[in-house]
């Protein structure tokens, strides 16, 4: 089945195991979610109204998908002009939000164009006079824009952008005379004009030019899944069956899926590979890589042709899905009763008999846990290896478990009543922390080698991700919860344009425009945007969401049982 952008369904040719079950009514989500606090609940009473009641109309041009209205071929002033002009009002006849249109207008101005063609935005309009990188276009960065553009009928900019970033990844790669793998997406790219000849050039930046020379890990996972949102949004199949397509998903796959000496299915990756591109203490196996790995490969068994060479790498997956889900479901996870269970864990076991796998000592347990961990909620915890547990949150992983149904039902469930339960930790004044919580003095200098941006509560180190807002949301309407993603966008709201949209917010609670932050963060923009749209048009939620393929993967975990199975 596929969902289109009007929310109509439509068969789906695709032979794929996956695509089968993903046929799922979201018009249909539940409308009165559990709630922790009935007290707030009653003074939220408005926010008891079924998903289908959400108003639509946010987009800068008319809610009608008939008219396939968009601005391809204007310029950026005539396309913000437009945005300002064409805001609608929406179908109970309220104003939408006075920042949509600003949020538009900065999205446009944002756009990098390539020989005539528009082919991504750039990090931020940054008008500083040290720029750094945040003039060129990531890959990362770019998903939140793209899905805006789709939501709004615009694919040909998307388009562009995939083909772009593929021609990107036939390059010749090598850092300080080391030659990258093949299948390895590049971080950024910038076009370089050249007025004298009136030429442009694409310029990609593979690690070589970043802080810490990691090479980004994560480009490629996006890459796929940006690949199928096109594809889901559009009901156009044929860019993903190009040769060329197939070809880059192939490449990205070997890389990942190569076999070596690790004993467990998760990726082993370098610190400051993705989101948190600098160092954090999240190398090994670190949850937002893990769950972008787990998404990526269903959606490329989606998208995979069933020829010779997509049939190998199919069966290929599917073992590989097999492994890393009932990994995840039992290491990563954590609720009162894993805790409580590691908290008296024997260690110095010996053989497949061990319940203590991972050698796990209970005095490394830290003491923030016992009193973050609610009776009814739980959550992956950030990293799990060899004698050790990251007990952290991370709030991107988590989101992207569950639009993944990597979490099962009940674990996604168990996710959101820790958001809901610890909403002044997670959520506070401005939504949302990239991680919880922060680590400080004699820590602090070890893990980040005394990295001055990540101090406590700023930027990687339990800073605010507006962008964040976006999987948040998702995850949210996902789960039929919307009056969470609804009170965490009015946070926002209340702040992103008066602060001129920065990049992320420091302090315990977000309350402070980060230190180093740059304004005009188009992420910031692009996902506030994504949130509103989705949240008035649950049916945007296909193209990032997959349901839970029961054929596929072995039989759920219920919670709380599988430390001790």
């Amino acid at each position: 089945m596929d969902l289109f952008q009007t929310g109509s369904i439509r068969k789906d040719d695709s032979s794929s195991s996956v695509a089968e079950l993903e046929d799922f009514d979201f018009s249909k989500l539940p409308h009165k979610p559990r709630s922790l606090n009935l007290e707030r609940d009653r003074q939220r009473s408005l926010d008891e109204r079924s998903l289908s009641e959400l108003p639509v109309g946010l987009s800068p041009y008319p809610s009608s998908r008939a008219d396939n209205f968009s601005l391809r071929g204007l310029d950026n002033f005539d396309g913000a002009l437009r945005s300002v002009l064409n805001s609608p009002r929406s179908v109970y006849g309220l104003e939408p939000h006075p920042i949509i249109s600003e949020a538009w207008e900065m999205l446009r101005r944002s756009l990098v164009h390539f020989r005539g063609q528009p082919v991504g935005t750039i990090a931020a309009l940054d008008n500083s006079d040290e720029k750094l990188n945040y003039d060129q276009v990531f890959v990362r960065d770019f998903v939140p824009s793209a899905l805006a553009f789709l939501m709004n009928g615009e694919a040909d900019i998307v388009k562009n952008f995939i083909l772009k970033t593929l021609r990107l990844q036939s390059w010749e790669k090598k850092i300080d005379r080391f030659q990258l793998g093949e299948g390895v997406m590049p971080a950024s790219f910038k076009v370089l004009h050249d007025p004298i000849r009136n030429s442009e050039t694409l310029i990609a930046d593979f690690g070589e030019s970043a802080i810490g020379r990691v090479a980004p890990v994560d480009s490629g996972f996006w890459w796929i899944i940006l690949l199928r949102a096109y594809t889901k949004s559009t009901g156009d199949s044929s860019l993903a069956e190009r040769p060329e397509c197939q070809k880059g998903m192939r490449l990205i796959l070997s890389l990942c899926l190569s076999e070596g000496f690790d004993t467990f299915p998760t990726l082993l990756c370098a610190d400051g590979c993705s989101m948190i591109d600098r160092r954090m203490g999240v190398y090994g196996y670190p949850i937002e890589i893990q769950a972008l790995f787990f998404m990526a490969l269903r959606c490329a068994l989606a998208l995979l042709k069933h020829d010779a060479e997509g049939k190998e790498f199919i069966e290929r997956i599917v073992k590989r899905l097999h492994a890393l889900s009932y990994h995840m479901r039992s290491y990563f996870w954590l609720d009162m009763k894993q805790l409580n269970d590691i908290y008296r864990y024997k260690t110095e076991e010996y053989s497949h008999t061990a319940v203590n796998k991972f050698n796990i000592m209970p005095d490394s347990l830290p003491e923030w846990i016992f009193d973050f961990m609610p009776v009814h909620g739980g959550y992956f915890i950030g990293n799990v290896g060899p004698s050790n547990m990251d007990f952290r949150w991370f709030c991107l992983g988590n989101c992207i478990a569950i639009l993944s149904s990597l979490a099962t039902h009940d674990q996604a469930t168990a996710i959101m009543d820790l958001i809901e339960s610890r909403w002044e930790e997670l959520v506070g004044e401005m939504p949302l922390k990239v991680c919880y919580p922060a680590i400080e003095g004699h820590e602090w200098r070890i893990i980040t080698g005394s990295d001055p941006k990540n101090t406590r509560w700023s930027y990687h180190n339990g800073g605010s991700w507006p962008v964040l807002l976006w999987l948040f949301t998702a995850a949210c309407v996902k789960l039929g919860r919307p009056q969470m993603a609804r009170r965490a966008i009015e946070l926002a709201e209340s702040r992103l344009s008066k602060d001129s949209w920065p990049e992320y917010y420091d302090g315990k609670c977000g309350r402070f425009i980060g230190k180093q932050a740059r304004k005009n963060q188009t992420w910031s923009v692009a996902g506030y945007l994504v949130a509103k749209m989705m949240l008035e048009d649950p049916s945007h939620l296909g193209m990032i969401s997959l349901e839970e393929d029961k054929h596929l993967l072995k039989p759920v975990l219920r919670r709380s049982s599988s430390w001790t199975s």
